[in-house]
């Protein structure tokens, strides 16, 4: 059986083996690859492209999506051992994620940090409780610590723009934005960057640090492809010669310190880090704009930014669908 539900579930190799069949499934569909399968999806969270790109797969593939949003319509779930199950959640994953498998062939699962830290978020409590008490393969729709999809969807983006992501030079970049932010998706490009075998450059302010442990496993992925990591609180030093600038806020390393009213203040102060064209002409002449969506207009991106010929939010959240097709399609074959 096998979950993808962090980028170390595929390595290197499983990441060039994804983006190789998604590109050529691009060009020529692989028609009905699913079919007869179910995918059931659990949502802990709002999703706008997740939702709708996993359901398409399954439809045009010839197999069905079930869509449970976790406390609206189902019971909310508990997911910590040794729980006493005294307040609103009703019924424990020790339970519906066995009972959910009976009835699907795979479960993804969409759930956030809940707002315990990076030690927290590190652990990945939620998404890891779906692979250790599901019997069918678990595939991740965005948890506390990784968005696997988006990160592949990033790099499958980056190779029909470029051609190709070996020694590639990109720039990920902290953005402002009216709230702390988890970091899934910062982290999910740098890993998928570097088992791409991008060079990547890490821009924050400080205190903005992605977890060591998070770092490590990039810097492993980066000398196995023959890419390379480098990290700066300078934005301007980190995108000169950049082919690709990829925006996205994140919360503070300590953000647990701080009041709600701290980090609004903190992130506020920091507002000159919004991406405009200004800050991409640091980087190279042909460099793209990237971004997970949602984004926040004029708060997190500039309009500038995110309308010029440039941009390429709208293509890479269409590869959304092409990575998982491939990526779906994987785990069902590795599973048999």
């Amino acid at each position: 059986m096998k979950h993808v539900t962090h980028i170390k579930d595929l390595g290197p190799a499983g990441v060039e083996a994804i983006l190789a069949q998604a590109a050529a499934w691009k060009k020529t569909p692989p028609g009905r690859h699913l079919e007869g399968s179910i995918l059931g999806m659990v949502f802990f969270n709002p999703s706008l492209r997740t939702r709708t790109s996993f359901e398409a797969v399954m439809l045009r593939g010839g197999g069905n999506a079930i869509i449970l949003d976790v406390g609206s319509g189902v019971w909310k779930l508990e997911h910590r051992e040794g729980a006493v199950m005294n307040l609103d959640r009703a019924e424990h994953l020790k339970e519906a994620a066995p009972v959910l498998s009976r009835f699907v062939d795979m479960l993804g699962v969409r759930t956030f940090s809940q707002g315990g830290g990076d030690e927290e978020d590190e652990v990945d409590p939620i998404i890891n409780a779906f692979r250790k008490w599901a019997t069918v393969p678990v595939v991740s729709m965005e948890s506390a610590r990784e968005h696997p999809c988006q990160g592949l969807a990033d790099m499958l983006t980056l190779r029909e723009t470029f051609g190709t992501t070996k020694k590639l030079p990109v720039t990920l970049t902290w953005a402002p934005h009216i709230k702390p932010l988890p970091k899934a998706v910062p982290n999910s490009f740098l890993l998928s960057a570097a088992a791409a075998g991008c060079e990547v450059r890490v821009a924050h302010p400080p205190g903005f640090e992605l977890h060591p442990a998070v770092r490590a496993e990039a810097e492993a992925y980066a000398k196995a492809t023959g890419g390379s990591i480098t990290y700066t609180h300078d934005q301007d030093e980190a995108l000169a010669g950049s082919r690709a600038v990829y925006a996205k806020s994140w919360g503070p390393t300590a953000a647990a310190a701080f009041s709600p009213n701290d980090v609004t203040a903190l992130l506020a102060s920091y507002s000159g880090w919004m991406p405009t064209l200004r800050t991409m002409a640091s980087a190279a002449k042909d460099a793209a704009f990237l971004h997970c969506l949602p984004v926040r207009r004029n708060v997190e991106v500039a309009d500038e930014v995110l309308d010029h010929s440039s941009s390429r939010v709208v293509d890479e959240a269409g590869n959304r669908f092409h990575v998982q097709r491939a990526l779906l399609h994987w785990m069902r074959s590795q599973s048999r």
